[in-house]
């Protein structure tokens, strides 16, 4: 089995406006990376539009027609300083949405190993009543709503490693024990949530990171931190929020990781992935906003999924060799 990559060209049409960071060009950027011959054996996949029952699994149905009933005929709306619409929002937004929901039917229905959404607008910092921070739908979480109600997966992981902490998500699924979400983010930026305190029901592990932290301080969290918390959770699912924006050439932000980090971090999550559901991951674009970085991050990212197969098998072999230690050391005591 392989990766599949969902995108499409209404993604391209959502129009932010001249000067804004969350253009077009950022997904470009990927596709073009992703055209080129290391990534051959992906399989692109078309995307539905979500539907509207998808949609309220998260958000109210009052708020979705309001989103829809803003998008102009012509030129550019601001839902606020950063939210942006334009004619073709509208059906970008039900197509991100909709990609997310279908690469979900296909991993847990084993039609490949895992998948990769490159799409916009992101999703993780819409609430569920609001729009903001270029986000419109909570796609992350639309997905793992989906993956509970139509799968009847018992629990699914969120893991957030944008450099800006994924309020919509936290604010959609910390409530609910089915879900789990851990968030990465650079500490005091943008939108000024993700304190260690906010645990929801005990399902928040939130990681705010100080401006310069990074490799050493990922690898820090990943072992100290998000490992234990996503084994303990035993996920069925895990969707990954996928933002390159703590990259070191990122305009927006302050942490120092490189494409070498992302490879790292995906390839720890698959391990996981291997030995708690069957592999099972969903990669979700977020934020990163230099383009040469931005598509540097992807292809890391990419290779690592693509990669999985091989990832699962060491981990396999890992686990059996410790338990085969675990039983010597016990047989000697």
């Amino acid at each position: 089995m392989t990766t599949l990559l969902y995108t499409h060209p209404a993604c391209l049409e959502h129009d932010t406006g001249f000067g804004h960071p969350e253009c077009p060009a950022r997904l470009t950027a990927i596709l073009n990376t992703l055209r080129t011959a290391p990534f051959a054996a992906l399989e692109w996949r078309d995307v539905p539009q979500a539907t509207v029952e998808q949609l309220t699994r998260i958000h109210p149905q009052g708020y979705v027609e309001r989103i829809f009933a803003r998008v102009p005929r012509r030129g550019n709306v601001a839902l606020d300083g950063d939210t942006i619409l334009s004619p073709q929002s509208g059906e970008a937004a039900l197509r991100a949405a909709g990609a997310v929901c279908a690469a979900v039917d296909a991993i847990v229905q084993r039609e490949a190993s895992n998948a990769f959404c490159a799409i916009r607008p992101p999703g993780h910092h819409a609430e569920p009543t609001q729009a903001m921070g270029f986000c419109l739908f909570a796609n992350a979480a639309i997905g793992a709503a989906h993956a509970r109600a139509v799968h009847g997966l018992e629990r699914v992981a969120v893991i957030d490693f944008d450099v800006h902490h994924g309020n919509g998500t936290q604010a959609a699924l910390e409530h609910d024990p089915g879900y789990l979400y851990i968030s990465t983010h650079q500490a005091y930026i943008y939108p000024g949530t993700g304190r260690r305190d906010e645990r929801g029901i005990g399902n928040v592990v939130n990681i705010p990171l100080l401006a310069g932290s990074g490799s050493t301080d990922l690898r820090h969290v990943w072992r100290h931190e998000i490992e234990p918390a996503l084994r303990d959770f035993q996920p069925r699912l895990i969707l990954i929020s996928a933002g390159f924006d703590a990259h070191h050439m990122d305009p927006l932000a302050e942490l120092n990781f490189s494409e070498d980090d992302y490879a790292w971090l995906t390839q720890q999550i698959l391990a996981v992935a291997a030995e708690c559901c069957e592999g099972r991951v969903v990669s979700v674009l977020e934020g990163g906003y230099s383009l040469p970085a931005l598509a540097a991050s992807v292809a890391a990212h990419v290779k690592a999924l693509m990669e999985a197969p091989r990832a699962a098998q060491r981990s396999l072999i890992k686990g059996i060799l410790e338990r085969q230690k675990t039983r010597r050391n016990a047989a000697g005591s």
